[in-house]
C-alpha cells in the first residue's frame, strides 16, 4: 500500500502549487491553536509548521503517511506582518511595504510515518522582495480588490499585487506560499 502524502493546510495557494508539479495528494488541515513561543521569524515559523504536521500526525492511526505542514510570514524591520485583520490594517502593512525590501519566510515540517516508526524534518525558507513605490491611492485600490485580506503581509505576489513587486531574491512559490522545488529534494534525499 502506497502511503498517503497529506497537506496540513487549507491554503488555496498551497493547494495550487502542489497539483502544479503533479503531486497526489489530500488535504486534512490542522485546526488547532496556534502557539508562539518566539519572536524570531524564522524560528515562529518552524514552530508553527511543526504544531501542524504534528496535529494532523496525531490524528493517524499508525497509518503510513508524509504529512507536510507549513506555515508562511511577511517580516518587515523585524516585525512579522500576517494576514490583515481589517482593511485600515492591510493598508498600513502596504504603506510599510512599499519602496522597500522585506522577507518572506515560510517554515515546512514534513513528518513520515513508517513501519511504526515517525521521522520528522523542518526546515524554513526566506525570500526577499523588493515592492515599487505605490500612492496612498494605488493602495487602497489594491485593497478594493479583496485580495490582500487573507495573505500575509497584506499582498499575494501570484495575484494583482504582483503589479507592485519590483524583484526579489530567492524562490518565488516561497512567496506565494510554499518552497515546493526544496519540499520535493527533501522528500528524494534521505533525510525523511
Amino acid at each position: 500500500m502506497a502511503e498517503r502524502f497529506i497537506l496540513a493546510s487549507a491554503s488555496p495557494r498551497r493547494r495550487e502549487l502542489l497539483a502544479q508539479v503533479g503531486a497526489e495528494f489530500e488535504i486534512i488541515p490542522a485546526k488547532g491553536e496556534e502557539v508562539i513561543t518566539s519572536s524570531q521569524p524564522k524560528e515562529v515559523v518552524l514552530e508553527l509548521s511543526a504544531q501542524k504536521a504534528a496535529e494532523v500526525a496525531g490524528h493517524l492511526q499508525r497509518e503510513e503517511a508524509v504529512i507536510l505542514g507549513a506555515d508562511t510570514v511577511v517580516v518587515y524591520e523585524g516585525q512579522i506582518l500576517g494576514k490583515p485583520r481589517d482593511e485600515e490594517e492591510a493598508e498600513r502593512m502596504l504603506s510599510m511595504l512599499c519602496g522597500n525590501t522585506h522577507s518572506v519566510y515560510t517554515g515546512v515540517t514534513v513528518i513520515r510515518i513508517q513501519d511504526g516508526q515517525t521521522k520528522r524534518y523542518s526546515f524554513y525558507e526566506e525570500t526577499k522582495v523588493t515592492m515599487y513605490p505605490m500612492d496612498r491611492e494605488q493602495i487602497l485600490s489594491y485593497i478594493r480588490t479583496g485580495e490582500p485580506m487573507d495573505k500575509a503581509g497584506a499582498y499575494g505576489i501570484q495575484g494583482k499585487g504582483a503589479l507592485f513587486v519590483e524583484k526579489i531574491n530567492g524562490d518565488y512559490n516561497n512567496v506565494v506560499g510554499l518552497p515546493v522545488a526544496k519540499v520535493f529534494q527533501v522528500l528524494e534525499s534521505n533525510r525523511i
